[in-house]
């Protein structure tokens, strides 16, 4: 018995598969969850062997009195490897953050391309624009491409009415923007959230830290000046860690934001130039 061939594609088809061409390539971490831990694994590495280290404290052990700026940030507790894993993670996503919007912000400007598609609207060189969009790849490039294919669908299609093809159109532009938009804005809400959870760690750290040194010095039951301006340093430590994770993040934070913005408003000028060109040139 002899085996089936597999059925060539109808043309229909063809043009779905086409159509779902990837060519935004947009780089970036899927899960932060695993980026936290090794976060925390390495901020603990850091905390024991680095800042507890025997040469930083007097003695040569961690009971000593610091002798260095890292032996005081060991004497902060352990708040501090808490801390230090969220400003670790804000440092990683930052950086995760830029290859992934480098790459959805395609090979070249993205205010030229927009000019030179709708150049080619204007001239009616649809594949010109399409192979132009694959030269300049990410998420607008994807986008308009997308539309493209729909562009042309709609230009050989001669069922249904003007109005129905432009909504056809506006539809395929707002479903190609909501595929790309949630791997712009990937792990964003994770450095919104440590804007103020760093902030609020670390007074948590530096409440904590008064509290042991005043305790201690109420046990002294004689005030000790050194020993006092020793404890209230150390706890300060975790403020300092506590505002520098907050304000890293914040930062980046609005950064990235404000270039999510202007892809966005790039896809939304190119959009509506692709269905006023339609209506203009369709009856």
């Amino acid at each position: 018995m002899e085996s089936q061939k597999p059925m060539a594609p109808k043309p229909a088809v063809a043009a779905a598969v086409k159509k779902e061409e990837k060519i935004s390539n947009i780089r970036g971490i899927k899960n932060a969850f695993f980026v936290i831990i090794a976060c925390a694994a390495a901020a603990v590495c850091i905390f024991l062997f680095g800042m507890g280290y025997s040469g930083n404290f007097e003695g040569g052990t961690t009971d000593g009195h610091p002798l260095n700026l890292a032996g005081t940030v060991y004497k902060g507790g352990f708040i501090v490897p808490i801390l230090m894993t969220l400003l670790l993670t804000v440092i990683v996503l930052s950086v995760e953050r830029w290859i992934a919007l480098s790459s959805a912000a395609g090979k070249g400007n993205t205010s030229k391309f927009v000019a030179d598609i709708k150049a080619d609207l204007a001239a009616n060189k649809i594949d010109a624009a399409m192979q132009r969009c694959k030269t300049q790849k990410g998420s607008v490039a994807s986008v308009v491409y997308n539309t493209l294919v729909k562009y042309k669908e709609m230009d050989q299609n001669d069922t249904l009415s003007k109005e129905q093809k432009l909504t056809t159109l506006r539809n395929e532009v707002e479903e190609a923007t909501a595929l790309e938009m949630p791997s712009l804005s990937q792990n964003l809400p994770i450095l919104a959230t440590l804007t103020t959870l760093g902030t609020l760690v670390g007074l948590l750290g530096t409440v904590m830290g008064m509290i042991k040194s005043f305790q201690a010095l109420a046990a002294s039951g004689s005030p000790d000046s050194t020993e006092l301006s020793t404890g209230i340093s150390e706890a300060l430590v975790n403020t300092a860690f506590g505002i520098a994770t907050g304000a890293f993040a914040v930062i980046f934070y609005n950064f990235y934001t404000n270039k999510i913005d202007n892809l966005s408003y790039a896809i939304d000028e190119i959009g509506f130039s692709i269905v006023a060109t339609f209506a203009a040139t369709h009856k």
